[in-house]
């Protein structure tokens, strides 16, 4: 089985993440804006394509302040 080196991990988790995210917000708007109609699957897709590449690299951009502020937010464990 083909594994990825570790160091890679959070680029991968982000590229995991913003595509899910971006499938599922894209599907919303999507019957939002449509309906269930006929071609709504073709929509669809077409709206998630063209999120995604925005998705991924605005999620590596702001990963690092979210950690941040969940850090802050967070009470860590004594020890």
């Amino acid at each position: 089985m083909f594994r990825i080196p570790a160091r890679h991990a959070p680029v991968l988790f982000s590229l995991i993440l913003s595509g899910l995210m971006s499938l599922v917000i894209s599907g919303v708007s999507t019957l939002r804006a449509a309906g269930l109609s006929p071609g709504f699957a073709g929509h669809w897709l077409v709206g998630w394509a063209s999120s995604w590449p925005i998705a991924f690299p605005v999620v590596l951009m702001l990963a690092p302040l979210v950690r941040r502020i969940v850090a802050r937010l967070c009470v860590l464990p004594a020890g």
